[in-house]
């Protein structure tokens, strides 16, 4: 059954191949593989995602901890950078969540500082974007969701559970609204995870189509103007998600944190 099904992709690509057709697969380039070896990817296998991350993660200790070990008093142009990274998110998370919530400035920033690099290396060619992945954007956004709600408890007991309770609406309507508010909030880590993967994915398919259709001769042109304005498109893309999913990090602990309607 296997040959069968192999033959009949083979039979496929070489049709097209004859009739002088343009083959391209958009989403090849999400595909998870081994950096050693052909064989099946498992728990431990190091794959295209592992080296991503790890490029990541040495990306931004080069820029936190190596280009702010000089602590200049005129700070060069990395340490300018890292100076303006930590003060974006750090001003985010206070006026968020609150005074009270700097002190989990730390675990944001971490995040933040991943997916915003993480979706900027995925814009080199040939790079692997590994936010793309809802195996990844899942386990952060869960998380978060756990993080949160297990912080909620602690500090409130029983009372965190007034977060569902619209104390400002009509009596009879509050048991409604309780459901409602215990939806929306189990479906926070669902919201949270595919709005990143999902415009990373699309960005990048719509590049790759557009890219195979720069083969063609008559839309050639037309074609790499297209990719050009996508890429910018992608650049700015590649913060406004990082920025997204961090703000919604700093509103998931400010309901932890002050669980009040």
């Amino acid at each position: 059954m296997a040959e069968t099904t192999g033959e009949a992709h083979g039979a496929a690509d070489a049709a097209h191949g004859d009739g002088g057709g343009l083959v391209f697969h958009p989403m090849d380039q999400f595909i998870v593989e081994p950096l050693f070896g052909d064989g099946a990817v498992n728990m431990l296998t190091v794959t295209n995602v592992t080296l991503w991350m790890a490029i990541a993660v040495l990306c931004i200790m080069a820029l936190m901890v190596l280009g702010t070990s000089g602590r200049g008093i005129v700070p060069g142009r990395v340490q300018s950078v890292a100076e303006l990274a930590y003060g974006f998110v750090y001003k985010m998370v206070e006026d968020v969540s609150g005074k009270d919530g700097v002190k989990y400035f730390p675990y944001i920033m971490t995040l933040f500082m991943f997916i915003v690099f993480s979706n900027f290396l995925g814009l080199i060619p040939m790079a692997f974007t590994t936010t793309s992945h809802f195996a990844v954007t899942v386990v952060l956004a869960l998380a978060v969701f756990i993080g949160v709600t297990a912080l909620g408890f602690v500090k409130h007991g029983v009372k965190f559970l007034e977060l569902f309770w619209v104390t400002s609406a009509p009596l009879a309507l509050r048991p409604v609204l309780a459901v409602i508010e215990l939806i929306s909030y189990f479906v926070r880590p669902v919201s949270h995870s595919i709005r990143l993967a999902g415009n990373l994915m699309a960005g990048h398919a719509v590049i790759k189509v557009f890219a195979g259709f720069a083969a063609l001769a008559a839309v050639s042109p037309i074609s790499i103007l297209a990719i050009t304005a996508m890429y910018g498109l992608e650049v700015l893309v590649a913060f406004i998600q990082a920025y997204v999913f961090t703000i919604l990090t700093c509103v998931y602990l400010k309901d932890a944190l002050h669980p009040h309607h």
